[in-house]
């Protein structure tokens, strides 16, 4: 009777009983890990998180030139707790499991919080869960999503890639040197992928974007490696303008970041697929990072 029972709630309530088991091990993954961040206590904090997270985290840290691990606890608000939530489902794939939630979400920065989505991401499995990352989905703009999962419909989940686990745990980064200068690098690029790596140890993706990332290991004295790569996405025309830039951010107060790299392509002109360019930290450009 219990074997036809199972199915029957599965279908009605819209996870598995996998899902139901899966979900207390991963819940205290998360719980263990915010306990540490919200307690900041550092060894904790490494015992609970992914060993790759943990490497990612200390690269960009140490990249910007603040301490570490006490950095790690410099957040503008809180992690989440789960409780209020509604557990909306939990899967494993391979080495990576994820499990989604629905409700209020609150980051204790005040104010009435409405229902939105977290998915929690987690690496891992014959050991142990570890922590891996939170994604936030505001569902403002998603009016009809926000409904369907206040419904218990998961279609949203099973059609959303990003909130799914992935299989693939990515790999430790190598360890980065402290940073010497404050690096940031910035695309543009409408319609398009660019991969940017700086000294062979920043990695960076872009697609269809406007952002600034911190460049790991920051920039060196002397001579300093751009590479990059663009392809086009789908959509895109191929002729839009497009910006990379290296800049360097100076410690000093009321100074503005010195530009230190640029390629840029014009509107309806071609960008090369590939290319390696190259930028000089030399005492002029120190001296103007000091502000003098």
């Amino acid at each position: 009777m219990n074997r036809l029972i199972c199915p029957v709630i599965a279908a009605l309530t819209g996870f598995s009983t996998a899902a139901e088991d899966l979900r207390p091990t991963l819940e205290q993954a998360y719980g263990n890990w915010r306990e540490a961040v919200v307690r900041r206590d550092a060894a904790a904090w490494q015992r609970a998180t992914a060993p790759h997270r943990r490497m990612q985290v200390r690269n960009r840290i140490v990249s910007e030139k603040r301490a570490f691990p006490a950095a790690v606890f410099d957040l503008p608000a809180p992690p989440p707790s789960l409780g209020g939530l509604k557990f909306l489902d939990a899967a494993r794939n391979g080495p990576t499991a994820a499990a989604a939630y629905f409700g209020k979400i609150d980051f204790g920065v005040g104010g009435k919080p409405s229902d939105n989505l977290i998915v929690l991401h987690f690496a891992g499995g014959g050991g142990g869960w570890l922590y891996d990352r939170a994604d936030f989905v505001n569902l403002a703009a998603l009016p009809e999503v926000r409904a369907e999962l206040a419904a218990g419909n998961l279609k949203y989940l099973k059609e959303t890639p990003e909130a799914r686990p992935s299989g693939v745990v990515p790999p430790t980064p190598i360890e980065a040197p402290p940073a010497k200068y404050i690096a940031k690098v910035y695309v543009f690029c409408p319609g398009r992928e660019v991969r940017v790596q700086v000294n062979k140890i920043s990695h960076h993706r872009f697609a269809n974007a406007k952002e600034a990332e911190v460049v790991i290991g920051g920039a060196r004295d002397g001579a300093n490696e751009v590479q990059y790569s663009v392809r086009k996405l789908d959509g895109g025309t191929g002729k839009e303008a497009m910006t990379i830039r290296v800049y360097l951010m100076s410690e000093t107060a009321g100074v503005k970041p010195l530009k230190i790299y640029e390629y840029q392509v014009a509107q309806n002109a071609k960008a090369e697929p590939f290319g390696t360019g190259h930028f000089i930290v030399d005492a002029a450009a120190v001296k103007q990072l000091n502000g003098r």
